[in-house]
């Protein structure tokens, strides 16, 4: 199935809360991305009150922080290999998110941290505090993604402060949201019991969503193929093979179901003003599989060039849209 108008949807940070960025957007993405994970509760109606003070078209769409781990940590530290470190249960020293995580956790499990191959065991669980020693090299620091290698932990499917900005949201007539870490068919269920009405985005990123996929998609109509935190749960050289397979289940139902697909689509243009032609490649590809749309993350949310990756990411669709009528005309 030919996407004929792929949409384009951008992460807002702190590259892109400008009027410039938010003016440029009208008529130019189809939808606004504030991600939870990493806006604070107490912040969110006022970036809320920015965008549309300048934007008052686009859509905008709460991203959930999910059924994830995340480091809290006070200061950024380079950890070596064999490092021990702490930590704690309290929110206020360095630690896990959700709190309630602290109680999930036992001897020999190991975390993945971040995205930068931090991997640290843990050595022993005590009332207060988790003892961890690194197994690689890496920087520990905030706000970053946790994974356990060796099992799954059940962690809720909302946070506290997902449900806290559920509400905002809907006090100021927000109609889209995503699910992060969609797990399984009934995270998919609840979710629709939340919102009712409102347009919803299942996130597809780890292997028990994999797993249940067909259910999953059976039960929805809109999903996101996160490659980031899918990668963290399963070698990198398979997300090429889940990123085909999801798309091709998804054609199978006779509803049509969205794909769209997040995570380094230009990653280099976070810092340079040209993408590569294998990030070109991708998109390409991306589009041609079937994607109802395309995901800008790091690139709108922290990036130097957020405007010139849009830019980009709408030229590439446009030279899609011509070979599809190439391809029209050579197939007569």
């Amino acid at each position: 199935m030919k996407i004929k108008n792929p949409k384009i949807l951008v992460t807002v940070g702190p590259s892109s809360m400008n009027r410039k960025f938010l003016k440029f957007c009208i008529n130019n993405i189809s939808l606004l991305r504030l991600n939870m994970s990493h806006i604070k509760i107490s912040n969110l109606q006022s970036i809320i009150n920015f965008i549309k003070k300048y934007n008052k078209v686009t859509p905008i769409c709460i991203d959930t922080e999910g059924a994830q781990l995340r480091t809290k940590i006070k200061k950024k530290i380079f950890m070596k290999k064999n490092d021990i470190f702490y930590l704690y249960k309290s929110l206020k020293k360095n630690s896990l998110y959700p709190e309630e995580s602290f109680y999930l956790f036992k001897k020999n499990d190991v975390l993945l941290i971040g995205f930068e191959n931090l991997s640290a065991q843990v050595i022993k669980v005590f009332n207060d505090r988790i003892l961890l020693k690194t197994l690689t090299s890496g920087f520990l620091e905030g706000n970053k993604g946790v994974h356990l290698k060796n099992r799954k932990l059940n962690l809720s499917f909302l946070t506290k402060k997902d449900i806290q900005a559920i509400s905002i949201a809907k006090k100021n007539k927000i109609s889209n949201f995503a699910l992060s870490f969609t797990n399984s068919v009934n995270d998919v269920k609840k979710f629709k019991k939340i919102l009712k009405t409102e347009n919803k985005i299942y996130k597809l990123e780890t292997l028990s969503a994999i797993k249940d996929l067909k259910n999953i998609l059976n039960e929805g109509d809109q999903f996101l193929i996160d490659r980031g935190d899918l990668s963290k749960e399963v070698e990198i050289k398979k997300i090429p093979l889940f990123q085909r397979i999801i798309l091709e289940k998804a054609k199978k139902f006779k509803n049509k179901k969205k794909i769209f697909i997040a995570t380094n689509l230009l990653e280099s243009m976070v810092n340079n003003a040209y993408p590569t032609r294998a990030e070109a490649n991708d998109i390409f590809n991306c589009l041609e599989l079937g994607a109802a749309g395309l995901v800008l993350a790091a690139e709108t949310a922290i990036g130097k060039y957020p405007i010139d990756s849009i830019i980009f990411l709408k030229g590439i669709i446009k030279e899609y849209k011509k070979f599809i009528n190439v391809k029209k005309n050579i197939s007569k």
